[in-house]
């Protein structure tokens, strides 16, 4: 890939670049966090990255809007960052067959067809996980996969997204609005590994922040839906005095459109 930059904060050694074997990581979505997800992991050295989209059509208009510079993140924690998936595709046969990192940046009620669509394709070893992972994502991949793959791979979990981002310019510029400083993860390794292995693998292509704190189990991670609590507290904050029958002059900023009345509800129910 001609187009890897790389994120200053997270510099590894140049003698140490080359000895480095290319990580191969598949993507799976087609949204806000795939798109920084895009540009993030895309900018390392050493990487190969796929993106899966079983939208239809998602994946051809993605492909055909990814300028040759790669996505643009514009970053709050530092410089803009650009990288270029090595491929975007609709077809789960394409993706190649020694992955290193499966993520899934999707609605939990996407992970079951994901999983299906992927099982002939991957190899026991793998790490995969979804970031946010309610729904019973450990169980879904169970239940799809094989409890024996499952053993024999890594399964892991973030309660929420790393950021908040949107995209600015599909296919071309995302912007992440807020790091978080930390978010819980659940990690099964795979037999013989540490969880350590799994959260040093997704700081290398996530960057520092957040820190990953340890949960407690897979239940706790989906039971801890925040965004079925913080979500319906911002919108009704925006929406509660306006006229919502007449259009608006432009589309509203979720949570930059949040006020001081918002963030006392907040308060209140968290």
């Amino acid at each position: 890939n001609q187009n890897k930059t790389f994120q200053s904060s997270t510099s590894i050694p140049k003698q140490a670049k080359a000895k480095m074997s290319v990580s191969k990581v598949l993507l799976c979505g087609g949204g806000n966090a795939i798109h920084v997800l895009s540009s993030y992991v895309s900018s390392k050295p050493n990487t190969h990255v796929t993106v899966l989209s079983l939208f239809p059509g998602e994946a051809e208009k993605l492909r055909n809007a990814i300028p040759p510079e790669g996505v643009r993140c514009i970053n709050d924690l530092g410089e803009d960052v650009y990288g270029k998936p090595d491929l975007v595709t609709d077809k789960p046969e394409e993706i190649p067959c020694d992955l290193d990192l499966v993520i899934f940046a999707l609605p939990s009620f996407t992970h079951e067809m994901y999983l299906k669509a992927l099982k002939p394709f991957l190899k026991e070893g793998v790490a995969i996980g979804a970031m946010p992972g309610e729904g019973g994502f450990d169980l879904c991949a169970i239940h799809n996969l094989g409890s024996d793959f499952v053993r024999n791979s890594s399964l892991f979990a973030l309660e929420t997204l790393p950021w908040a981002c949107r995209i600015v310019e599909y296919g071309s510029c995302v912007e992440v609005l807020g790091t978080k400083k930390e978010v819980e993860i659940i990690v099964s390794p795979k037999q013989g590994t540490t969880k350590e292995s799994v959260t040093e693998l997704l700081h290398e292509f996530i960057g520092e922040f957040p820190k990953f704190d340890p949960a407690d189990n897979f239940l706790a991670v989906t039971l801890m839906n925040i965004n079925s609590v913080w979500h319906p507290t911002i919108s009704y904050g925006f929406y509660r005095n306006k006229n919502v029958t007449e259009p608006f002059d432009e589309p509203p900023l979720f949570y930059y459109g949040a006020d001081e009345y918002t963030g006392e509800k907040l308060g209140k129910v968290s």
